[in-house]
Order: structure tokens, then C-alpha cells, then sequence
């Protein structure tokens, strides 16, 4: 029998269920950019698991021919880091979305992005609840109008990317669903990344809040309001490069200047590998409420020791010290420390 790997293709990676989101959503987009990536990681399906919560962006795992899990609301996170701890030989993926994350399954995200768990979660943020037809998310903008909030919001959104620094993820970048070579550049990425990847996708929802980021998609709007990161280079946008990123000399921050007015040696260059967050966690507060001066891109990645690498050596150094038969050890472990007979 060879050994040699089968070469895989998208195909391969395309479940046989009908795909069952609304017409025109930015979902069918994201599953396609996933289904055209999954190939190059060389994995075998069955050492690959994809793991959701509940929303529209979680039927996610009936459409790839991996393993899968839809799980419950919010708990995806939690569900998939023992799945990681136990299996470090899967490739383990998290997709989720505005609501499931950052709601009802906000402790769950943090907590695995602190403790740099290996895993790729994929957070696709419409600004809305898609699923429940049209309620406002955590991430809606303050006066949106929907039917739960008939007046307006009043709630301050949350900015994922500024939550995933403060939790200090190890991997933190964005993207938008309809640029599918940046979508896969950053898939690409976050795989290639040992530890927590966390990855806001900018997704559409053409039900319930159409045109959510369509001056990042316009020809018209789109290069005055992207900001492309990329490492190791100056950051500049705009048609022309007409604007540029700078740190003011005294002030705490980050801000946009014409590039025109301002030295070529003061124009910040992207590091995304800078040990403290504090950088690109300033690079994610430059977005106004219009979405104008909108970093794209990997903001951090960095190396710290994962979650899953620190308890396998300590189930290792735990059985090196053990005596006797796996029964014994067992028992030896359910009666250490402090025990009652009642």
C-alpha cells in the first residue's frame, strides 16, 4: 500500500448537505474561501474538526466534509479546547459570530484567548442577529434601529479586535468576506499560528442589515477607509497613499495624517510581533463609528507557550513520577489531597 498523501481539493472538502443560508449572504463566501484553503494545509479530513456555537454563521460544520460539531449557544470555545487539550493532533476551528461570541459566549472567548489554547476561531461579525431575525448584537452601533431596540440602541458595541488584545490572544487579524485573497492570506495565517488565532471576518448580512460595511467594499469609499497591515512595512492608504498612521511625539495613541504633512521617518512601519499589546490594541481604536480608517489585516502574533503544550507536560511529568499499574495510578489520584468518608 503507498503512503504517499493524497493530494485534496475544494471538492473534497464540500459536504453532501444542501447549503442553507439566505441568498446573497456573505456566509457563502467565507465557506467557499475555507473550502478553496483547507487543501493547502495538507491535513487529512479526519484530523480536522470545525466546532460551533449557535447563529447563522454556525451551520458552518454541516457544509465541510471534516469533523464537526454544532454545538450550543455560545459554549463552542469551551467544547473545543478539550477537544484540543485531549486531541493535539486535530486541527481545531472555532466559528462563531457576533451575538454567540460576545454575548451569551463572552467568558468562554476571553478565556481561551488568555490562555492561548490552540485553536483558529473564526468570528463572523454582521453587526446584527441574523438567526433571530433582526435583534441588535453586541457589535451594533449605538442608535441602531432594529426590533429589539424600536428607539435605537443605547448600548456602546464592542470592538472584537480591542477584546481579543485585552484578553491578550496571541493571534489577533481582520478581514472582510468578498476579498476572498485576503480572507485566505489571513486563513493562512492564523493556521500557521501555534496558539490562540483569533479572526474577525467582516461579513455581511443582506437580510437584516445590508450594506453593514459597504464602504469598505465600494471602489468609490473603500481606499480612504481600508488600512492595510502589512508586517514589516509603513502603514499608508488611500488611492494615492495620501494618508499614513503616525505615533505623535508625547501623545498616547495612534493617529491618521496626511502623508503630505508629515516626514517619511515618522510614518509608523506595521510589527505585528511587538511583545506588549498596547500597539495594536491603539491600531484597533482607530476605526471611527463610520467605519473610516479601518485596519485589515494581522495586528499581532506573537509566541507564548499554548494551553494544550502545558498540560500535556504535565499529564507527562505526573505519569513519569507515578508507581504501580494505570489502576493504581487511578486510585492513587482520586485519593490524593484532601478526602472525606462519609
Amino acid at each position: 500500500m503507498s503512503s504517499v498523501p493524497v493530494q485534496l481539493t475544494a471538492k473534497d472538502f464540500k459536504s453532501d448537505q444542501e447549503v442553507r443560508w439566505c441568498p446573497g449572504c456573505g456566509d457563502y463566501a467565507i465557506l467557499a474561501a475555507m473550502q478553496g484553503f483547507l487543501p493547502e494545509l495538507g491535513i487529512p479530513r479526519e484530523r480536522t474538526v470545525f466546532v460551533s456555537g449557535i447563529g447563522c454563521s454556525s451551520r458552518f460544520p454541516y457544509y465541510l466534509n471534516t469533523y464537526g460539531m454544532h454545538s450550543i449557544h455560545g459554549r463552542a470555545p469551551a467544547i473545543a479546547t478539550g477537544l484540543s487539550v485531549s486531541r493535539p493532533d486535530l486541527s481545531v476551528w472555532v466559528v462563531t459570530g457576533d451575538g454567540d461570541a460576545l454575548s451569551i459566549g463572552g467568558n468562554h472567548l476571553i478565556h481561551a484567548l488568555r490562555r492561548n489554547v490552540n485553536l483558529k476561531i473564526l468570528l463572523f461579525n454582521n453587526r446584527i442577529y441574523g438567526l433571530t431575525k433582526g435583534q441588535y448584537s453586541p457589535t451594533s452601533e449605538v442608535g441602531k434601529i432594529t426590533k429589539s431596540t424600536p428607539f435605537g440602541s443605547a448600548d456602546a458595541p464592542f470592538n472584537p479586535i480591542s477584546l481579543a488584545l485585552g484578553a491578550e490572544a496571541t493571534f489577533v487579524a481582520r478581514t472582510i468576506d468578498s476579498d476572498r485573497k485576503h480572507l485566505q492570506s489571513v486563513l493562512r495565517a492564523a493556521a500557521e499560528h501555534n496558539g490562540s488565532a483569533f479572526v474577525e471576518i467582516y461579513q455581511n448580512c443582506n437580510i437584516f442589515n445590508d450594506g453593514a460595511f459597504d464602504v469598505l467594499k465600494s471602489p468609490d469609499t473603500r481606499d480612504d477607509f481600508v488600512m492595510p497591515l502589512v508586517h514589516g512595512q509603513p502603514i499608508t492608504f488611500g488611492k494615492d497613499r495620501e494618508w499614513c498612521v503616525v505615533h505623535p511625539p508625547g501623545a498616547f495613541g495612534l493617529e491618521v495624517r496626511r502623508t503630505s504633512e508629515v516626514d517619511e521617518t515618522e510614518i509608523v512601519v506595521h510589527d505585528a510581533t511587538v511583545a506588549e499589546p498596547a500597539y495594536a490594541f491603539a491600531l484597533s481604536r482607530l476605526p471611527g463609528l463610520d467605519l473610516r480608517h479601518t485596519p485589515i489585516g494581522v495586528f499581532r502574533s506573537v509566541d507564548r507557550p499554548t494551553y494544550d503544550e502545558v498540560v500535556v507536560g504535565q499529564v507527562a511529568a505526573a505519569q513519569a513520577k507515578a508507581e504501580g499499574t494505570p489502576e493504581d495510578q487511578l486510585s492513587a489520584l482520586l485519593n490524593a489531597g484532601d478526602t472525606w468518608t462519609i
